[in-house]
């Protein structure tokens, strides 16, 4: 249906009944329902010979296409984008074909977005899809430098130090676990320590029980290959929760997207954002960002801010 039809299916079949049974003209029929003559004709030849099931949509695609480009053609253009990695006006020059042309396979074959291939292979990547909350959610950890009190080299130069003297020694690092809903996109982050069993293991009861909280039941969990997600602390904890873990495949870290992306808005919006003077500011703000980001940020991926895609919470009834 497209948003200016005039009739539903069931909209349709009143109109036949009305000719059909009531003993109406189809001009009759056709004005009650503010439609031409030569559509009501249309439905009504349908209805006819097909019955009701004649009286529903079909596709407006062509029995045949002449024009479009050949099989071979298109396994020619494939077959080069999988092994040259190259754009559509490039391999319109060597196959001698127009870079629309090329542009229009490619997109008929998930190709056009070199993004979603995998460089080594060709392949695409398989983009995962969920349809409830908690059906995945996906759990990373980024490794963040600490900031000296004052500011580190971001805000004071990479010569500069708060006493005029080189700085000879950092301050270590400091680990922010997350884990994301891939459906809903709501996120729980922390400061959870090095990524090894015992920490790992600690932070998924936490973001289990907190996603829990928000009235998700995690059903099955994607991480990577780090050393704390295959201890046997961790596949424990994951079969105690009755809860499904799965691995990405190894050097292929686009397998967890969802994480990762979540990542790179956790740097652009909250640890880059601004100039912080320690490492205890920025800490505090991690909290105000997650708030932000699950409550109120637009997200593009959920048409709204992601808690509204979550059942059984205040305000929320989608």
């Amino acid at each position: 249906m497209h948003r200016n039809a005039p009739l539903t299916p069931e909209g349709r079949l009143r109109l036949c009944l009305r000719i059909e049974e009531d003993g109406w003209t189809v001009a009759a029929a056709a004005e009650s329902m503010r439609i031409s003559r030569q559509c009501a004709h249309k439905w009504l030849r349908r209805y006819r010979s097909e019955g009701v099931s004649g009286l529903v949509d079909r596709s407006s695609r062509p029995k045949s296409c002449p024009h479009q480009t050949p099989r071979k053609v298109e396994l020619k253009i494939i077959r080069m984008r999988q092994r040259e990695k190259l754009g559509p006006a490039q391999l319109a020059g060597y196959l001698g074909l127009p870079a629309s042309t090329v542009h229009k396979v490619l997109v008929r074959h998930g190709l056009n977005r070199l993004a979603w291939m995998d460089r080594p292979t060709g392949r695409v990547i398989r983009r995962i899809e969920t349809t409830r909350p908690g059906e995945l959610v996906h759990i990373d950890v980024k490794t963040l430098a600490k900031i000296p009190n004052g500011g580190g080299h971001k805000k004071l130069g990479r010569t500069g130090t708060r006493n005029g003297s080189m700085s000879k020694k950092g301050l270590g690092y400091t680990y922010v676990h997350s884990a994301i809903d891939a459906y809903s996109r709501l996120a729980y982050s922390e400061f959870a320590g090095y990524e090894n069993a015992t920490n790992c293991t600690a932070f998924l009861e936490r973001a289990v029980a907190w996603f829990a909280e928000q009235g998700i039941a995690t059903e099955r969990i994607l991480t990577d290959n780090g050393n704390g997600y295959r201890s046997r602390d961790w596949a424990a904890k994951m079969a105690e929760l009755d809860i499904v873990h799965t691995r990405t495949r190894p050097y292929t870290p686009r397998t967890n997207g969802k994480v990762e992306r979540f990542n790179r808005t956790l740097l652009d919006e909250w640890a880059y954002k601004r100039l912080w003077r320690s490492e205890a500011a920025r800490a505090k703000g991690l909290d105000r960002f997650l708030h932000t980001y699950n409550h109120h940020r637009h997200h593009t991926a959920v048409g709204g801010p992601p808690v509204t895609r979550v059942n059984n919470v205040d305000g929320c009834y989608n």
